[in-house]
């Protein structure tokens, strides 16, 4: 059979007899999301292909890990399936004014629904194994590492080892979540272990301002613990999400009653009869039952021995990859969070495929990182596309529009609840294209995935405005902002609550 390979950032028609020297045309180091997809597509353009993952386990070590990776049993699925179970809490409370009489205490087994997490994960984690056998890809189990362009060692899980060459090497081995280096951080558990704690804490303290944070604090008050959330900046979420909507996650958060506080770290834990004690660089003491490092994540390259081969890494250990996800070693290539590019299951996905096409679908393709959609899954979650309107303004030539939407939502104006919804649409004032798009409120994943492909499309706000809504929804409110909040020059200051 015939295939087309990238050759020297060209492609070449390859034969059989070319690749009869290797054991395999890829082997893939990492079962995760980009793994699979790039195992499954590459098979399908025929290729013979085959890939390694460590044993199965809901927290993961430098030797357990499972097929499904981060995402499907300790990241995106298993948190998901929590922040539904939180949710309900506040919808116990919205209900009353709904003419549903409920007991005052209505009692949560946080057991049954880890048990049924559980159960939700290995259920997936088979149907990744199903799905990479129904490809044709030979599954091992064990930990892969390079030990040549051209060769992986394979140590299984009685010691033995088994040595494979293949034509091109995948490594898609993702990331793992990291500790501060402070006194006591033995004592802090990571998302890993937060997504599988036997009992459910009555005190948290989470270190950490990111999407794990607080998707987190969400999680854990929504099932009545109280929750301290600390970080170092003025506000929670990186800088790139845009500050005024990272001012109403704060507010929102707060009004759940999640204490945040903001510029603030901690510096020791100390094990005390009552708990772990939380000692923080403002001089505050706090007892805690659960203390939750969300601080990062790390490339997981450290036993995969990529630098012993000549493969370039960066500062952070992530593997340093061109526009086509190929290392400095032709035959070596990578995707995914250990390339540390943008660290999301659906871009990893992305690189998966493009991989494949690339290099056994004689389609070179680049992985196109304009206009990625995400979302932080605290309660109500915030959704974004594009540019915020601080990056909007800083790489404008002209003027920027922003157009923006605060309002109660109808569900509120019965239930009594005090949280606003916001949307928000960055405009280019010149050409009119929608620049970036913004939604902090219930449902704003899934309203933002349909405006993402607006944006993907080029679309302009004059589109947006033709577009009927449908009512009564939220999402109506995207096509009918027609009047600017304000114009901001180039080289303005954009509008933040900072």
């Amino acid at each position: 059979m015939s295939r087309k390979m990238l050759i020297d950032g060209e492609v070449n028609n390859s034969t059989e007899e070319d690749t009869e020297q290797y054991d395999y045309d890829l082997f893939v180091i990492g079962a995760g999301s980009g793994g699979v997809r790039a195992s499954r597509t590459s098979a399908g353009f025929g290729a013979k292909v085959a890939i390694c993952e460590l044993p199965f386990h809901p927290i993961s070590s430098e030797v357990i890990g499972g097929v499904g990776g981060t995402c499907v049993i300790r990241g995106c699925v298993p948190k998901k399936i929590l922040v539904y179970g939180a949710s309900f809490s506040g919808e116990f409370e919205d209900a009353r004014n709904y003419g549903w009489e409920l007991n005052e205490k209505v009692d949560f087994n946080w057991k049954k629904l880890l048990q049924n997490k559980t159960q939700e994960i290995v259920r997936l984690n088979g149907i990744y194994k199903r799905l990479l056998s129904n490809a044709g890809v030979k599954m091992f189990e064990g930990e892969g590492k390079v030990v040549g362009p051209h060769e992986v060692e394979l140590t299984q899980i009685d010691g033995t080892k088994l040595h494979f060459s293949a034509k091109h090497i995948l490594v898609a081995t993702g990331s793992r979540a990291q500790r501060p280096n402070i006194p006591g951080k033995e004592l802090g558990i990571t998302s890993d272990e937060a997504l599988s704690l036997d009992e459910l804490p009555k005190r948290v303290v989470i270190l950490g301002g990111g999407y794990i944070a607080v998707e987190f604090a969400s999680i854990w008050r929504g099932m009545g613990s109280t929750v301290d959330l600390f970080f170092r900046k003025e506000l929670p979420l990186r800088l790139g999400f845009d500050d005024e909507m990272r001012e109403i996650v704060a507010q929102n958060l707060e009004g759940r009653g999640i204490k945040l506080h903001p510029g603030k770290n901690l510096t020791q834990l100390i094990k005390t009869e009552d708990g772990i004690k939380v000692l923080t660089d403002h001089g505050e003491e706090l007892i805690a039952d659960v203390v939750l490092f969300a601080t990062g994540r790390a490339p997981n390259t450290k036993r995969v021995n990529l630098e012993a081969v000549g493969v370039e890494l960066d500062c952070s250990g992530a593997v340093k990859v061109d526009e086509y996800s190929r290392t400095n070693i032709p035959s070596i290539w990578a995707v995914g969070d250990v390339t540390n590019r943008i660290n999301l299951t659906p871009v990893a996905l992305m690189e998966g495929t493009c991989f494949s096409k690339t290099v056994f679908g004689g389609q070179p393709s680049k992985p196109d990182y304009r206009d990625v959609p995400c979302a932080v899954f605290c309660i109500p979650p915030l959704s974004v596309v594009g540019l915020g309107e601080q990056e909007a303004v800083e790489q404008a030539k002209g003027d920027t529009l922003i157009f923006t939407s605060t309002f109660n939502p109808m569900k509120n104006t019965i239930s009594g609840r005090k949280e606003k919804t916001m949307m928000k649409l960055v405009v280019d004032a010149e050409t009119d294209k929608v620049l970036g798009a913004s939604m902090c409120g219930p449902d704003a994943a899934e309203i933002m995935q349909g405006i993402a492909v607006a944006l993907k499309c080029g679309a302009t706000k004059a589109q947006f405005d033709s577009t009927v809504g449908i009512h009564p929804s939220a999402a109506e409110e995207f096509v009918t902002m027609r009047s600017v909040t304000r114009r901001v020059p180039a080289g303005g200051k954009p509008k933040t609550n900072l």
